[in-house]
C-alpha cells in the first residue's frame, strides 16, 4: 500500500470540500477500498474520513417514504422493521450480499459506489482500460464467465457488483449529495449509473468532491417483493444473475410491476418494456417466457459467459412465477 494523507472531516459540507482536492477519496466502512489500495488497483493521495458523521439514521419522509443516510450499515438497512415490512426486496438483497460481518462494516453510500469484481480490473499485470484508460480490455477476449452480457462496450465487459443497488432501481431510489460549494441535488438512481461506452472509468454522474448524503424511498408500492440472486456458492458469491422484482396483483391480473436486474451488466439493469408488457396481463408461463426473451434480446455473450442468457432468461420467469403465486421451473 503505498503512503497517503488523512484527514477527518467535521461535516458533509467540509468533506465535500476535501474531497475536490485532485487524487482524494472517502472513506467510510472501507470494504472495497481498502482491499483495492492493498493491491494498488488504487492509490489516492489523501483519505477524507466521513465515517463519524452524522449520516447514519433512516427517517420517515413527509410523502410517506424514507431517507436512508448515507452511513446506514447494510445489516442496519436489511434489519430495520420498515424496510422489512414495505421495501422486502431490498432487505433481501442486503442479506444476499457478502457476510455478516461485512454488512456490519459496509454503508449504504459506499455500497452503492463499489467497484467491479473483474478479475482484469484487480490485476495491475492484465490490462484493463476501466483502471487504465486505453490500456485496452483483457476480459474480451480472456475468461469472461462473470462478466457483462447487456450494456458493455468494446472498452469495457465488468458487471456492477452490487445487490442492494438492484434492489434500489426495482424501488425508484433517489441519491442525495452535496457538491464542494455547498450545491445539493437529488439524482434517480436510473441516471446514476453510467454505461462504459468509450470511457469505461467513469461509472456513476458524481462529480469530483460530490458526496453521497442519503438515499431516498418513495413510498411503499405495496406488492409481493422477491430478490432472488444465482451464484456460484451459497454465500458470500457475487451474483451471476440477479432480478429484484416488486410485483402487484389486481383482480387477477398484474396492477404494477418493477423490475431491476444484476449480474449482467455495468450498472444495475432495467428494461421498461418487460414492465409495459406485463402490466394488465393475467400471470401466465407463456408471458413469463415472452419476458424472458425480452430481456436478453440484445445481449451479448463473450463465450465464458454464454450460459448467463439462457439462465437470465430462466431466472427472471421463475421470479415473476414467485410474485405472482404461479409456479414456473426455474
Amino acid at each position: 500500500m503505498r503512503p497517503f494523507d488523512y484527514a477527518r472531516a467535521a461535516s458533509p459540507a467540509e468533506a465535500a470540500t476535501s474531497g475536490a482536492e485532485a487524487g482524494t477519496s472517502f472513506i467510510a466502512g472501507g470494504t472495497n477500498l481498502l482491499d483495492l489500495m492493498k493491491l494498488e488497483v488504487m492509490a489516492p493521495a489523501k483519505l477524507v474520513d466521513i465515517s463519524h458523521l452524522d449520516m447514519g439514521e433512516i427517517e420517515e419522509t413527509e410523502d410517506g417514504g424514507l431517507r436512508i443516510g448515507a452511513l446506514v450499515p447494510n445489516s442496519d438497512l436489511a434489519a430495520d422493521p420498515r424496510i422489512r415490512r414495505d421495501y422486502g426486496v431490498l432487505s433481501r438483497a442486503l442479506l444476499a450480499g457478502a457476510s455478516g460481518q461485512l454488512r456490519n462494516k459496509a454503508t449504504t453510500g459506499g455500497n452503492l459506489l463499489q467497484r467491479t469484481r473483474c478479475y482484469y480490473f484487480y490485476d495491475t499485470a492484465m490490462r484493463c482500460n476501466k483502471r487504465q484508460p486505453g490500456s485496452g480490455c483483457q476480459a474480451k477476449d480472456g475468461f469472461n464467465r462473470i462478466h457483462a452480457i447487456l450494456g458493455g462496450s468494446e472498452q469495457c465487459i465488468a458487471t456492477h457488483p452490487s445487490d442492494m443497488a438492484v434492489a434500489m432501481r426495482a424501488l425508484d431510489a433517489q441519491v442525495e449529495t452535496i457538491a464542494p460549494d455547498g450545491a445539493t441535488r437529488t439524482i434517480p438512481i436510473d441516471e446514476f449509473y453510467c454505461l462504459p461506452g468509450e470511457a469505461p472509468h467513469i461509472e456513476n454522474v458524481l462529480a469530483p468532491g460530490e458526496l453521497i448524503r442519503a438515499v431516498r424511498l418513495p413510498a411503499p408500492r405495496g406488492g409481493c417483493h422477491v430478490y432472488r440472486k444465482v451464484r456460484d456458492r451459497a454465500s458470500y458469491a457475487f451474483a451471476l444473475v440477479s432480478v429484484a422484482a416488486v410485483i402487484r396483483l389486481e383482480d387477477g391480473v398484474i396492477a404494477d410491476a418493477s423490475l431491476a436486474f444484476g449480474g449482467l451488466a455495468p450498472m444495475p439493469w432495467q428494461d421498461k418494456r418487460i414492465e409495459a408488457m406485463l402490466v394488465g396481463e393475467a400471470p401466465a408461463r407463456e408471458l413469463f417466457a415472452l419476458a424472458g426473451e425480452l430481456l436478453v434480446d440484445a445481449a451479448q455473450g463473450q463465450g465464458s459467459n454464454d450460459f448467463k442468457i439462457p439462465l437470465a432468461r430462466r431466472t427472471l420467469a421463475a421470479v415473476l412465477g414467485e410474485a405472482s403465486g404461479l409456479e414456473v421451473p426455474a
